[in-house]
């Protein structure tokens, strides 16, 4: 089972990281970093750098495809982008084709979530609503027959993975993997969405946020 995660220059790294730690641990799984071209690319503030080891077309038809996001998702966005191609042509044969984030920014300006439900980042619906995708504020959006997943922002693509696993093997093989990472939240606070945040909190985020580009 060949498993495809794109990289590109100002991703966030758990988005991508988080899923390959569940599903390369899945039994026969091969997991591939892939990318427009090989070598390094840096995360979006440029702090951590992850390796690209084959290109889109080294890797035309994976079994999964994972679509990370991060403010280099934008950029992605743009007609003619070479993701775009290699994702049109992966779905064709592909078992998932899954995004974290505003990963799904991308599949959807490749068309290929068109008329269909989807979620990402909460910050990035309005983005996502432009793709022809309807935003949704599920942690995971599945559409089994279409044979598409996406999850919302950065922690949610483990999630996802799990889910993953459920699908590609069965629940107890996912259990185990959730296991094996020992993935049992019980976060110090309640703030992971808007409608918990409060004006305090959102406050900060657009204080922190007017930092970085």
């Amino acid at each position: 089972m060949q498993i495809a995660i794109a990289l590109f220059p100002r991703l966030t790294a758990l988005d991508a990281i988080g899923p390959y730690e569940v599903l390369q641990r899945l039994p026969d799984a091969t997991v591939t970093f892939v990318g427009e071209q090989t070598g390094e690319v840096r995360s979006e503030n440029g702090f951590l750098g992850l390796r690209v080891d084959a290109t889109f077309d080294d890797v035309p038809d994976p079994d999964v495809v994972v679509v990370p996001g991060g403010v280099g998702t934008r950029a992605l966005m743009a007609e003619g982008s070479a993701i775009h191609d290699w994702l049109r042509t992966a779905h064709e044969t592909s078992r998932f084709t899954t995004s974290v984030c505003t990963g799904s920014l991308v599949l959807g300006a490749a068309g290929l979530l068109d008329g269909l439900t989807a979620t990402t980042h909460w910050s990035a619906y309005d983005i996502l609503r432009k793709t022809g995708a309807e935003p949704a504020g599920q942690r995971v959006v599945e559409h089994l027959d279409r044979r598409i997943i996406t999850a919302a922002g950065v922690s949610a693509g483990i999630d996802m993975a799990l889910r993953l696993a459920e699908l590609l093997v069965d629940a107890d093989a996912a259990r185990a993997m959730q296991l094996m990472i020992e993935y049992d939240p019980q976060p110090p606070f309640d703030a992971g969405s808007v409608d918990k945040a409060g004006e305090a909190v959102m406050a900060r985020l657009t204080e922190y946020s007017a930092t970085k580009d």
